[in-house]
């Protein structure tokens, strides 16, 4: 099966930017996730959201560039929460620091379920 080259986007909502995540995460990700999470942090949100659920595949080096991101937020004294893990990359990031979960995303209520959002506060 061919790589589902990566993509970013950001959007706004209330209280909050989200970056809304495609295809795989890995080395060739970087810039692409980098500049994405420059331009929603150029907003100075309290909030930044990471969608997931359109991404495929996170290999080690996409790993290591999402911890950074949790570092860059925890720098900033900025919540960054991450939402539509799969269960496998949800037995993953626990182990990362901060490693904590939660059960609400802001505007999406009910809809976001337990074990889908990462803090970094």
């Amino acid at each position: 099966m061919p790589a589902k080259p990566f993509q970013a986007s950001t959007r706004h909502q209330p209280d909050a930017e989200i970056i809304d995540l495609r295809g795989e995460i890995n080395a060739a990700a970087e810039a692409g996730l980098s500049a994405a999470y420059t331009e929603a942090e150029g907003r100075n949100p309290p909030t930044i959201v990471l969608n997931f659920g359109e991404v495929s595949y996170i290999n080690s080096t996409g790993i290591a560039l999402i911890v950074g991101l949790l570092a860059r937020a925890r720098k900033a004294k900025r919540r960054l929460l991450v939402f539509g893990l799969s269960p496998h990359y949800q037995e993953i990031f626990p182990d990362h620091p901060p490693g904590r979960f939660h059960d609400g995303l802001p505007g999406r209520g009910q809809r976001a379920r337990r074990g889908q959002i990462a803090d970094s506060k």
